[in-house]
C-alpha cells in the first residue's frame, strides 16, 4: 500500500513543503530504505519510530518499506520527521485511514515510548501550511501555542503518537489550540527596568533618545562604573513596540534556532542581546556546518550590545559591516546560501584607554600615549564610521547619586521617540524604509537639504575634523533626527552642531 504525508523542512527562517511518501509492500524480502537527501538524525529516525510504534501498541507485519522525502534535492535534517514517518507507516499498513491524513502538515520528534517532544520551527511550519491552504497543522503539544500564533488554520497539539492515531482515526475529538494574542501583547509592554533608575547622565540619555528616534547606532565611551551597561540595558524600554509582522519575523528566528521559550509562544518585546567578547565570528554572524542564526539575527528589530568593544577579536568585529549596511546576513556554504534578517540597533561600550581612567576626574590614568593609540586602533575606521553617535559617559558625581529619582524616565523618552518615529513614517510612507538611519543617495539629498548658512557651517566642520564621506552622511542623518524630535521641518545649524558633538572620536578631543 501507499501513503503520503505532508511536512516541512527549514531553509533559513522559512519552511518549504516536503512530501513524505511511504511504499509498504508485503511482497519480497523485508527491508527498509530511506531516500531523499536525509541527514544523520533523519536516518536514525527508523529506530525511534519502530520503537515508538511497538511501545504504543502498534505492530507492523514484516514488509518491504521504501520512504521517499520529496523534493529529493533539498537536504532534510533534524528529528521532526518522526511523527509524519510513523503516521505514514500506519496509514500505508491500513491502521490509520489514509484519507484522514491528507493535506495535514505534521511535525514532531518521538521518544522510544511514543511521547512527542519539542521541535524547532513550528511557526514557519504553520505559516507554510496556511499559505498552502492545508486542512490543519499537527505538532507536539509543547509547540502548539507557537504554531497557533498563525491565524486562519486549525492547530492540534499532541502529547503522544497514540493520541494522534486515535484522533486521526476518529476515536476521540479534540479542539484546535487557541492563542490569546491580546494577553501576551499586554505583558510585552511591561519592563523590569526603567531610565528613572539611572542617576545623572542626562547627556547620554539625550543621545539615546536621538539614537532610538532615528534607529541610529551608538557607542558609549567612559570609565568603569559610569553606567554604560546600565544605560544600554534600558534602551529597549524606549523603543517603539513591535508590530505584529515584526514580532512574527523575530519569533521565526528564535523558533528555527531553538531559543523560543515554550511558555512564551511569541516574541513581543524587542530583543536585547549582549554576547561576550570571546564570541567567534560564526557565533556573532551565524553559521556552522548546518547554518544557524547568530547573535546579529537574534537581535533583529532589537538591540545588539557589545560591551568592551576593543576586546572583541578584530576579524569578528569586521564581519559586522554587511549587516550594519544591509540589515541582513548571507551565509554561504558549498551546498547552499542562506539569508537571515539582521536589522538591529548596534550599541557598544568601551573605556577611553586600557586602564579606563583617561577621562576620570579623580582617578589618574596610567596609560602611555602609545598604549592608548594601540587600544583605540583595535576598532577600525570603517566600523566607527558606521556608528552614528560616539557619546562620552563621565563618572557620576555624588550629588546626582543621592537624588531620589532621575530627571527623565522611560515613559517620557518613549513618548518623544514615538512622535519622531511617526513623523518619519509619514515622510517615508511610499519609500522602502522607515527611519532616518536608512537615508542614502538621492533620498539623503532630498530629506536632509541644507540652506546656504548650514552648508557653510558643515563644510568648516568637515574640513577641521577631517571627516570621511560616510561620517558626513551620518551627521546629516543625525541632524534630521534631532529636527524631527523638535518637530522642525528644516535642519538648522543648531541641529547640525548637536549632531557633530555626538562624533567625539572624530574630534579626538580627550
Amino acid at each position: 500500500m501507499f501513503a503520503k504525508i505532508t511536512t516541512a523542512a527549514l531553509l533559513g527562517i522559512d519552511a518549504i513543503r516536503i512530501e513524505l511518501e511511504v511504499d509498504y509492500s508485503r511482497a519480497g524480502m523485508p527491508a527498509f530504505t530511506l531516500v531523499g537527501l536525509a541527514e544523520g538524525a533523519v536516518k536514525e529516525s527508523k529506530e525511534r519510530v519502530f520503537s515508538a510504534l511497538k511501545n504504543s501498541g502498534y505492530k507492523l507485519p514484516p514488509a518491504r518499506i521504501t520512504i521517499n522525502l520529496a523534493p529529493a534535492d533539498v537536504r532534510k535534517e533534524g528529528s521532526s520527521y518522526d511523527l509524519p514517518l510513523a503516521l505514514g507507516l500506519l496509514a500505508a499498513s491500513g491502521i490509520v485511514p489514509a484519507e484522514n491524513i491528507q493535506n495535514i502538515f505534521m511535525s514532531g520528534e518521538l521518544s522510544l515510548t511514543g511521547e512527542l517532544k519539542a521541535i524547532n520551527g513550528s511557526l514557519p511550519l504553520a505559516l507554510k501550511a496556511r499559505n498552502d491552504k492545508a486542512r490543519a497543522v499537527m505538532v507536539p503539544a509543547v509547540n502548539a501555542q507557537e504554531a497557533a500564533v498563525v491565524q486562519g488554520i486549525p492547530v492540534y497539539g499532541m502529547d503522544s503518537l497514540g493520541q494522534a492515531v486515535r484522533f486521526l482515526s476518529g476515536e476521540i475529538d479534540q479542539e484546535p489550540v487557541h492563542f490569546d494574542i491580546d494577553t501576551l501583547w499586554q505583558r510585552g509592554a511591561d519592563f523590569l527596568v526603567d531610565f528613572s533608575e539611572v542617576k545623572g547622565q542626562d547627556n547620554a540619555k539625550r543621545a539615546i533618545e536621538i539614537a532610538a528616534a532615528g534607529a541610529h547606532n551608538l557607542l558609549f565611551i567612559g570609565p568603569p562604573g559610569s553606567g554604560k551597561t546600565m544605560l544600554a540595558q534600558r534602551i529597549p524600554t524606549v523603543l517603539p513596540g513591535l508590530s505584529f509582522e515584526e514580532a512574527l519575523e523575530v519569533t521565526k528566528i528564535y523558533s528555527v534556532s531553538g531559543q523560543l521559550d515554550p511558555q512564551q509562544a511569541m516574541i513581543v518585546q524587542r530583543a536585547f542581546r549582549s554576547p561576550h567578547h570571546t564570541i567567534s565570528d560564526a557565533g556573532l554572524i551565524g553559521g556552522g556546518h548546518y547554518p544557524r542564526p547568530g547573535e546579529v539575527s537574534l537581535a533583529h528589530r532589537g538591540v545588539l550590545f557589545l560591551d568592551e568593544l576593543p576586546e572583541f577579536k578584530k576579524h569578528v568585529l569586521e564581519v559586522l559591516r554587511q549587516p550594519l549596511e544591509d540589515g541582513e546576513v548571507t551565509i554561504s556554504r558549498a551546498a547552499m546560501s542562506l539569508r537571515y534578517p539582521a536589522d538591529f540597533m548596534l550599541v557598544a561600550a568601551m573605556n577611553p584607554c586600557p586602564c579606563g581612567y583617561l577621562t576620570h576626574d579623580q582617578h589618574p590614568c596610567t596609560c602611555t600615549p602609545t598604549q592608548i593609540q594601540r587600544y583605540r586602533y583595535r576598532i577600525s575606521g570603517p566600523l566607527l564610521d558606521r556608528i552614528d553617535l560616539h557619546i562620552e559617559v563621565p563618572s557620576v558625581p555624588y550629588e546626582e547619586l543621592k537624588k531620589a529619582r532621575s530627571s527623565m524616565d522611560s515613559g517620557e523618552m518613549k513618548a518623544s521617540i514615538n512622535r519622531a518615529r511617526q513623523i518619519q513614517e509619514k515622510r517615508y510612507q511610499d519609500l522602502p524604509f522607515l527611519t532616518n538611519s536608512q537615508l542614502s543617495g538621492k533620498w539623503l539629498s532630498e530629506f536632509c537639504s541644507l540652506g546656504q548658512e548650514e552648508h557653510a557651517f558643515l563644510e568648516v566642520a568637515v574640513q577641521r575634523l577631517a571627516l570621511s564621506a560616510r561620517a558626513h552622511t551620518r551627521i546629516l542623518r543625525l541632524a534630521r533626527t534631532v529636527a524631527d524630535l523638535e518637530g522642525q521641518e528644516h535642519i538648522s545649524t543648531a541641529h547640525l552642531s548637536e549632531a557633530i558633538n555626538y562624533r567625539s572620536l572624530d574630534r579626538q578631543d580627550y
